[in-house]
């Protein structure tokens, strides 16, 4: 006996209840995202780069809160819904009755100013809340204006950056040097903890040469070890070039603070998104079609939000794959190589416990088929077992035990 899930915790219960006495059936139901399941982005940077203004157009684009009842976010956390053009066209497929998009969180992290990491202004808050993100959004004034007055009195992105980061290396250093202290008089004695020890090492070493904890000669084994220790310097990280409204057209192409940037990403092996943070607060307040109208005349194919987003995907290395019936279309993020009992987790875990097989199939080859039953006459629905590696875009439908 086995129920199909094609994408409230209520029907799933009743589901699961009826599979006990009844026959095979067809359920479709919803179930909530966990919070902690979702990517979350720090936004840092120096006072008056436009990291608030940024912020408050993040804010006015998050998604309805009815999608995520069981929620409670914080006043400085946005919620914003990941761009992706194939749940609305899915949804008319199936006439479903709500579209339910992949979500991130962006965290507004407080100022940072010299001498952070000794508790300077709000140093303490400003670590703590960037140890809890998967990723560090770093904005950077890339804009010349008398009337906003810099911290440091000029405008020079990559002195910002190195402000930052030497605060995120002095914080990480700091953790470094007590853990050592113990682990070392530890491993001594304990064969089981030198390849940690070894790990930690290594990390010290790169951070008392100056350089960041990302760039550690360390085995994925080696940082797997470390995990725990939330360093600061070895989060992923990308570069927000906030410029002017007259430059966003051509992406900063003539302004040389941008140039300077792309410059110090590419040596560092860093992405650069340019925004007009400006322009996202006013994108942000329109409806859609508004929206497009005003993203048309600034010659935007798409919002620098939705850049960010999905460069902060690249970054991550996540990907979505996608459920689809009648009660609602759904993204579910993932990391790249994921298998499919671990991607049926991802919904429930009595489905990765049960887990039969997945019929799936590309969004590609569905749109061309134009339904469901046209692509499974094709033949180009396939079932799938526990560890075929989910592709971006795949729709899945998981069939299991309960």
């Amino acid at each position: 006996m086995y129920v199909m899930v094609c994408c409230s915790c209520d029907a799933y219960r009743i589901a699961k209840a009826k599979t006990a006495v009844a026959p095979v059936g067809v359920f479709y139901f919803v179930f909530n995202e966990k919070k902690e399941d979702k990517m979350k982005l720090g936004i840092v940077g120096l006072p008056n780069v436009g990291k608030s203004t940024l912020f408050n157009a993040i804010t006015h684009a998050k998604v309805e809160m009815a999608n995520y009842p069981f929620c409670t976010i914080d006043p400085n956390v946005g919620l914003v819904k990941v761009p992706d053009e194939r749940l609305q066209k899915l949804a008319d497929m199936y006439n479903s009755q709500r579209i339910v998009h992949a979500a991130i969180e962006f965290y507004d992290i407080a100022g940072l100013v010299r001498g952070a990491s000794k508790g300077e202004g709000l140093g303490n808050q400003f670590l703590s809340h960037i140890r809890e993100v998967d990723a560090i959004v770093e904005v950077l004034r890339c804009f010349e204006d008398e009337n906003v007055v810099h911290v440091d009195g000029s405008v020079d992105p990559i002195r910002d950056i190195e402000t930052i980061h030497v605060e995120l290396m002095l914080a990480d250093l700091e953790i470094v040097e007590k853990k050592l202290e113990k682990i070392r008089k530890v491993a001594k004695a304990d064969k089981a903890m030198r390849p940690e020890a070894d790990a930690l090492e290594k990390v010290y070493a790169t951070l008392s040469a100056g350089k960041s904890a990302r760039t550690a000669p360390l085995s994925k084994e080696e940082w797997d070890l470390l995990r725990g220790y939330g360093l600061l310097s070895a989060k992923p990280m990308i570069f927000v070039a906030n410029v002017a409204e007259a430059e966003i057209a051509d992406d900063g192409a003539n302004n040389p603070h941008v140039a300077a940037l792309r410059n110090f990403a590419q040596e560092n092996k860093a992405e650069v998104v340019v925004i007009s943070a400006e322009i996202e607060a006013e994108i942000a307040a329109l409806d859609d079609a508004d929206r497009a109208v005003f993203m048309d005349e600034l010659g935007l194919h798409s919002s620098g939000l939705d850049r960010l987003i999905v460069s902060s995907y690249d970054l991550l290395g996540l990907m979505s794959f996608l459920t689809a019936g009648p009660q609602e279309v759904r993204a579910w993020t993932i990391r790249k190589g994921t298998p499919a009992v671990e991607a049926a987790g991802k919904i429930h875990t009595d489905i990765q416990r049960g887990f039969i097989r997945a019929e799936t199939i590309s969004y590609p080859e569905l749109m061309q088929c134009g339904s469901m039953q046209n692509a499974k006459e094709k033949g180009l629905v396939r079932l799938e077992g526990k560890d075929y590696i989910l592709q971006e875009g795949d729709i899945v439908l998981f069939r299991f035990n309960v």
